[in-house]
């Protein structure tokens, strides 16, 4: 039966060629098979020349019948990709409707699970069980990648297919894409000369009605020419008797007289007047509107008002508000329009100028992300500009009451922004920062400033500006942030120079504690135990327990992370923390160090880590730099006095070295990011302190030595007399 046409077909026994491992083909029946094979392959060849002209479903029905009678199939199945439809086209012919009693889909379905999902991996052919009959199934691709679709031929013969009969379908199915391919090339051909003679036709209507169009208009001129000359003398008398330009046109728009000033203004005739949409009277910017206003009235009968621009006779063009009237007769059809055109070039220069302010100012707010408003504050009226609406995301022209803006004030700041709203009614700026909370739960950060004012009626009023800094203090915050990664990561270089110093700071207390156990365990092994010799023992235990504890604290403190802390401290301290980190770095250095530090030195409000990395740094560099001095030279000096600066009590710190020094020309550069006189220095230890004692209100700078070596120092402001 053909699935793909309803109509029963031909029972036919599979033939099943003879065993050729056991009997060998007769040359006479071997040259008739081949007869038979080319025969086959000339009529395979034939079908593209059948199917002249033919749908892709006619295709396919052929090649069904062609391959089932030819190849002595069990089964045909053809599946087709159509590219405008939704579901494939699929085809199938059996020998035996019986055994296998399905339709297309299914035969589909039954060959997609035998041979698997994907088309390009199913294997060159396979035996597999359909229906009740055991079937060798070969597949071939219709198009190079199968884009086309694919047929499957299945017979029961276990020799299926020969070298042949593979041959036939390849050839087969090479034809049948071909055929397809001219035919979808047919029907695209034929689609597109339909939608092209739908155009022909559509375009063709139009043209027509076009061509009615104009007839009508050209009819209504003629009519509207004799009117012109009925009335022409009368209106004539008329217009040059009013102190304006004027002009009359026809009920169609043509114009019919204009009067004397009008001519003199645009220094031309009534003939050039009349062609004045092609004789440059309009501005050409302002032409195609004029014409489609004029038209729109005339269609209409209604008045119309509108600006444009009309040339001078020195070639100037000069704004003009253009009003134009029907005038009726009695059984109200148009006689004629008249226009009046009043001179109003310096009104619109100056909405102009006024325009081009106003679109600055406001691209300037929207690019600098500020909106500006005014209060009266008696009556507690508020205007906002377009950016500032923006800005609280409310819907423009909402009307702003304190109580809308409190709705978007963040709730940690209402306090803040009534203190604000009373301090302001007493007449002063005000400037304060604040944030809102948007419905989406994110926080924008406003800066705000006003200055009061009294208006005409004598009210309080304040005009103000408001600017989103969000991106700004996001900004701010990434720098701390990262400026806070850097100064740590800093402090940790500067200790890793003094690893060897920390070992030997924290090794002497642990041997002093060692041996001190172990002659506590001497004594307490012997009959009668000295408890005054254990105690003294024990004692010395414990001290060097402290001692060891204090040198890892410190070290501690500077390698942890942790917010900037600040407290009074003494400077003093910071040096002796210092040192003690450095000391035996100093003796392997055979670095002599010496402290001057004033009995008076006031103290300071800091953060002690902070600090600690400052002198630290300075210190590391000073040894550094003395590398190649004489070992009996080497000498770091750490001096601390108080002193009045800019009539400010501070605290000097002074780190004097004795070492390579620098240029002078380098002096203002060593303290930038990036810059090192080491060959493996980062150029950023000194660019970090100097930040850190900025942040405490402090300078820091260098100077050159009498001698070798340099000076680095700091100054910080005494307790009580920081800066903000």
């Amino acid at each position: 039966m053909s699935f793909a046409t309803g109509v029963p077909g031909r029972l036919r026994r599979p033939q099943r060629w003879p065993d050729m491992q056991v009997q060998f083909e007769h040359p006479a029946e071997e040259i008739k098979r081949l007869r038979r094979c080319i025969n086959d392959l000339v009529s395979v060849i034939a079908l593209p020349a059948m199917w002249s002209g033919s749908d892709r479903s006619q295709i396919v029905r052929t090649l069904l019948d062609v391959l089932l009678e030819m190849l002595h199939l069990d089964l045909v199945y053809v599946r087709l990709q159509e590219p405008t439809a939704e579901a494939p086209i699929e085809m199938a012919q059996v020998a035996q409707p019986q055994s296998l009693k399905a339709g297309p889909q299914q035969i589909g379905e039954l060959l997609h699970r035998c041979l698997g999902e994907d088309p390009q991996n199913w294997p060159a052919s396979v035996r597999n069980r359909i229906g009740d009959q055991d079937i060798s199934i070969v597949p071939l691709r219709l198009g190079l990648q199968g884009e086309i679709g694919f047929i499957v031929a299945g017979s029961q013969r276990l020799d299926f297919p020969g070298q042949t009969e593979r041959l036939l379908l390849s050839v087969a199915a090479n034809q049948a894409t071909i055929g397809l391919q001219e035919a979808r090339l047919l029907s695209e051909q034929k689609r597109i000369a339909k939608e092209l003679d739908q155009r022909v036709a559509q375009r063709t209507s139009e043209l027509a009605t076009a061509n009615e169009e104009l007839k009508k208009e050209v009819a209504e001129r003629r009519r509207a020419e004799e009117a012109v000359r009925e009335s022409e003398r009368n209106t004539r008398l008329i217009l040059d008797s009013i102190p304006g330009l004027v002009a009359t046109l026809t009920p169609v728009g043509d114009v019919e007289t204009v009067n004397k000033q009008l001519l003199e203004y645009c220094g031309r005739t009534l003939e050039e007047l009349k062609q004045w949409g092609t004789s440059a009277t309009v501005h050409p910017d302002d032409l195609p509107h004029v014409i489609d206003r004029i038209r729109q009235s005339i269609t209409s009968g209604d008045p119309y008002d509108f600006e444009t621009r009309i040339r001078r006779s020195d070639g100037i063009y000069r704004w003009f508000q253009v009003c134009g009237l029907p005038l009726r007769h009695p059984d109200g059809r148009i006689a004629r329009w008249c226009f009046l055109h009043t001179d109003l070039d310096e009104r619109k220069r100056a909405e102009q100028a006024l325009q081009r302010s106003e679109a600055f100012l406001a691209e300037g707010q929207h690019l600098a992300r500020m909106g500006n408003f005014s209060w009266r504050v008696a009556t507690d009226e508020i205007a906002w500009s377009e950016q500032l609406y923006h800005i609280f995301e409310f819907d423009q022209g909402m009307t702003v009451t304190l109580e809308l803006i409190g709705s978007r004030v963040h709730p940690e700041d209402i306090s803040m922004m009534n203190d604000m709203i009373n301090l302001a009614r007493g007449g002063v700026d005000f400037e304060f920062e604040h944030r809102l909370l948007m419905p989406d739960r994110s926080v924008k950060h406003l800066h705000l400033i006003a200055h009061p004012s009294r208006n005409a009626d004598g009210q309080l009023e304040y005009l103000g500006a408001v600017q989103d800094v969000t991106q700004r203090k996001l900004a701010e915050e990434a720098l701390d942030k990262v400026r806070s990664e850097l100064t740590h990561a800093a402090r940790v270089t500067s200790l890793g120079a003094l690893t060897a110093s920390i070992a030997h700071e924290v090794n002497q207390p642990l041997g002093s504690i060692i041996n001190n156990a172990n002659a506590c365990l001497s004594l307490l092994a012997h009959g009668t135990p000295q408890l005054n010799e254990i105690r003294e023992a024990l004692t010395e235990i414990i001290q060097g327990t402290d001692q060891a504890s204090a040198v890892i604290s410190r070290v501690r403190q500077l390698v942890r992370k942790a917010p900037s802390e600040r407290t009074v401290l003494n400077l003093r301290d910071v040096v002796a923390d210092v040192l003690v980190l450095a000391r035996h770095e100093f003796a392997a250095r055979q670095v002599t160090i010496l402290t001057e530090l004033a009995e008076d030195l006031p103290p300071v409000a800091g953060d002690r880590v902070q600090l600690q990395q400052v002198l630290l740094n300075l210190v590391v560099n000073g040894m550094e730099a003395m590398n190649a001095t004489e070992a009996s030279k080497r000498a770091l000096v750490i001096r601390g006095r108080p002193e009045i600066r800019d009539k400010e009590r501070v605290v000097l710190l002074t780190e004097q070295d004795f070492g390579i020094g620098f240029k002078h020309d380098e002096m203002d550069r060593l303290l930038e990011a990036f810059y090192t006189t080491k060959p493996q220095g980062m150029g950023m230890g000194l660019a970090i302190s100097r930040s850190i004692i900025e942040a405490h209100g402090g300078r820091l700078w260098a100077e050159t030595n009498q001698g070798p070596g340099a000076i680095f120092l700091f100054s910080l402001p005494a307790a009580g007399k920081t800066n903000s």
